[in-house]
């Protein structure tokens, strides 16, 4: 399964130690994500219809109330660069 240019971008920033954070509304439905680096900077590049799209790929997940990172299958799923560490 191929994935997008801009799921690949994010998987890597992920793979990285970055990591999604959600905000939920008063409906306990998700209202917005934002992607940050392992340095704490914010990515611009995530939207909720592309964060929908790696959940339902199971690239990302959360446990116990946590913030996203990346799982096994986001890390099958995203092709090596020379900067990954």
């Amino acid at each position: 399964m191929d994935i997008s240019r801009n799921e690949q971008r994010i998987l890597h920033l992920l793979a990285q130690g970055g990591r999604i954070e959600i905000e939920k509304n008063d409906s306990k439905k998700i209202a917005s994500v934002q992607c940050l680096t392992r340095d704490g900077w914010h990515y611009p590049g995530l939207d909720l219809n592309l964060f929908r799209k790696l959940r339902r790929k199971k690239a990302v997940s959360s446990s116990a109330g946590g913030p996203y990172r990346i799982t096994r299958r986001g890390l099958e799923l995203v092709r090596a660069e020379l900067d990954n560490r």
